[in-house]
Order: structure tokens, then C-alpha cells, then sequence
């Protein structure tokens, strides 16, 4: 009797270890889930800066064109 326990505590055991999941599997598959969204986080993150960039350059063109305008206006009253 003895023998027959030990026999089904130790099939009871493979059955539940055949059962549970590959983790190496899942922490490969989260690894990849996580390197994708830092990934896609920095992606955002660089077009963000360069909209910015574009953004200053912009603001900074406007400002020159509205100092020749008045440096040209002025220039205009004083030729009048």
C-alpha cells in the first residue's frame, strides 16, 4: 500500500508540473512587451523634441521678419 502511495503522489506531481506554464516563455514574451513600449515611448518622445525644435525655429523666424519690418519702416520714414 505502502508503494501504490508513493507511486500516485509521484504521477499526481508530473501531471501538475506538466501543466504549468513555460515561464521562461511568458518573461520572454513581457520582456519583449516591455522593450516594445520603451521603445515606442522614446520614439515619442525624440518627434516631441523635434516638434519642439521646429516650434522654436518658427517662433524665432517670426521674430526676425517683425525686426526687418520695423527696421524697414523705419528706414522708409526716414527716406520720406
Amino acid at each position: 500500500m505502502k508503494k501504490l502511495a508513493i507511486v500516485t503522489v509521484a504521477v499526481l506531481a508530473l501531471g501538475v508540473a506538466a501543466c504549468n506554464k513555460n515561464n521562461a516563455e511568458n518573461n520572454a514574451a513581457n520582456e519583449t512587451a516591455v522593450e516594445n513600449t520603451a521603445s515606442t515611448d522614446v520614439n515619442a518622445a525624440t518627434e516631441a523634441t523635434a516638434n519642439a525644435d521646429q516650434a522654436l525655429n518658427a517662433a524665432g523666424n517670426a521674430v526676425e521678419n517683425a525686426g526687418a519690418a520695423v527696421n524697414n519702416a523705419s528706414n522708409a520714414v526716414e527716406n520720406k
